[in-house]
């Protein structure tokens, strides 16, 4: 798409900022996450809403950055606003089933069961199983993996470390 010939309307808009990837998590896009939560266009400027994982997360200027350089390619200079919003926070329920699929891809373990609302039943997970074999024989190493968002797990069963996408 050129800046010559690309009209910017909201369709267009959201198709272009949810191909832009999470920087830690290069398999996902924001999209995939759940951390894209409105894109609204007037007077020729796409505004772009977009919420962090957790409300220091440092990917959020990594991931400002890209979507300012994919619609400067796409439409032009000018032609976006990023807005961060921290409320309602983010939580993993807004994870995309094809982003938990591609985490698993990856060798994320990827969230198991749903954040839920605050008063209601107690949320229990029974096992995390390995994103490489499947075992549910796992143990967690760490309550902090390569991010804030992330625990790292071994397998007692194909003895690998892994990732796991810890609900939030």
């Amino acid at each position: 798409m050129s800046a010559v010939t690309a009209t910017l309307d909201r369709e267009a808009a959201w198709r272009l900022a949810a191909t832009v990837v999470d920087p830690e998590i290069p398999v996902l896009t924001i999209e995939d996450l759940g951390i894209l939560r409105a894109v609204e266009v007037a007077d020729g400027v796409a505004r772009v809403t977009i919420t962090p994982t957790y409300s220091g997360c440092p990917a959020m200027d990594a991931i400002r950055d890209d979507l300012g350089r994919a619609f400067h390619h796409a439409f032009g200079a000018g032609r976006v606003e990023v807005r961060t919003v921290l409320h309602p926070a983010w939580t993993t329920d807004w994870m995309s089933e094809a982003g938990r699929r591609k985490l698993a891809e990856f060798g994320i373990a990827p969230p198991s069961g749903r954040a839920g609302h605050a008063g209601g039943p107690v949320r229990l997970t029974l096992a995390t199983r390995c994103p490489r074999c499947g075992s549910a024989d796992t143990v967690e190493v760490s309550r902090f993996g390569s991010t804030s968002c992330k625990a790292l797990y071994e397998c007692r069963s194909c003895l690998e470390p892994f990732d796991y996408f810890r609900v939030l």
